[in-house]
């Protein structure tokens, strides 16, 4: 995400949270960086949603991706 001084760019519900269903159902990944120029810090947090995707679903999506089929392909 873009970083502007310590801002959060409006990514965070209520001021503080990030919402943890913003990615339901993608293959997207988001990194954060939130700075407190006052003691020097930052933290970095990544939101992701992995939960519909076991080791058996990345197989069949590298599966799907090397013979050229759709990713999702019995998947869904």
């Amino acid at each position: 995400m873009p970083y502007e001084g310590g801002n959060a760019n409006g990514c965070l519900e209520r001021g503080a949270f990030l919402r943890p269903d913003s990615l339901k159902d993608t293959n997207f990944m988001e990194l954060f960086v939130f700075a407190n120029d006052a003691t020097g810090q930052a933290i970095l947090c990544a939101r992701l949603d992995n939960l519909g995707k076991g080791a058996s679903g990345a197989a069949v999506q590298n599966m799907n991706l090397a013979l050229g089929l759709d990713e999702t392909a019995g998947l869904l």
